[in-house]
């Protein structure tokens, strides 16, 4: 697995498996496959409601806890120093890991300030190798970044080849914050699905649209965590480091952003209010 080297020398695999909207019921079998089929970096957190599924996935897979890359987030409802680092243990325990590789503030609303310290407090205390954010708009991570001590060594944002996030690489590139890509392959967006260039540019190397897209991502550098229940989609998605893209079809790829910075409106109340009444007990 090609890997990155994150802003505090932590090596990341490039691509991963995400497991949002994976229901908990479903989230052992999925993740179980998802190592089968050669994953070993998962995505979760405390808002999905299936850090249990990996976790029993993980601690029955055999597979050497140093292999795998295990992510998960602090939710909104937690933000705050004291909650945030309750929320922690109590994400250390779901997952049955003493650790994780990379634990990320989901949203950029509350204590987001409190969070950190707590999440600090974790990777000085050997609870988490790095830390991060997700969904940390430019201006928003521009002053969040500015002003911690540990720099973030990730961003995690909706990026795919519709919603390229170009706007906000100077700003992250400031603090040497990797940037890791929500809905790589559109949560199944026919409009990418279908899409006439991905699919040309699919046909000459034999591959979908889909895994151009996930090319097109680990081409730039973006860490990838496209999601499936689909054993034989999780393999398709991992079949990416067989072939590369030219020049010309990473341009011709590049002229397909719809709306840089992704199709949710952060700066909108009305999202989040929507999405704290989701996950209003996480």
């Amino acid at each position: 697995m090609q890997t990155v080297k994150l802003n505090n020398g932590v090596e990341m695999p490039l691509l991963g498996y995400g497991v949002f909207q994976v229901p908990p019921q479903e989230a052992e079998r999925c993740v179980s496959d998802a190592l089968e089929v050669g994953y070993r970096m998962i995505d979760t957190a405390q808002a999905y409601g299936n850090e249990e599924g990996v976790g029993e996935a993980i601690a029955k897979s055999g597979i050497p806890r140093h292999e795998l890359f295990v992510v998960t987030k602090v939710w909104i409802t937690n933000a705050g120093e004291e909650k945030a680092a309750k929320s922690i243990e109590a994400s250390l325990r779901k997952l049955k890991t003493d650790y994780v590789d990379l634990l990320l503030i989901h949203q950029a609303y509350g204590d987001v300030f409190g969070s950190w310290r707590a999440m600090e407090k974790a990777y000085q205390d050997g609870k988490t190798r790095s830390i991060g954010v997700s969904n940390f708009q430019a201006c928003r991570f521009y002053d969040f970044a500015s002003s911690v001590t540990v720099k973030p060594a990730v961003n995690q944002l909706q990026c795919c080849v519709l919603a390229q996030q170009n706007g906000i690489l100077p700003e992250m590139a400031r603090f040497d914050t990797q940037m890791m890509a929500w809905g790589p392959i559109g949560q199944g967006s026919q409009d990418l699905l279908t899409n006439p260039v991905l699919n040309q540019i699919g046909a000459q190397y034999g591959k979908s649209p889909a895994q151009v897209a996930l090319r097109w991502l680990i081409q730039r550098g973006i860490v990838a965590i496209p999601k499936s229940t689909h054993k034989e989609r999780m393999a398709e998605n991992f079949d990416i480091f067989d072939f590369s893209l030219s020049d010309a079809d990473m341009q011709s790829i590049a002229t397909l952003n719809q709306s840089d910075t992704g199709f949710r409106d952060f700066a909108d109340p009305n999202y989040l209010r929507r999405i704290i009444a989701m996950f209003p007990n996480v």
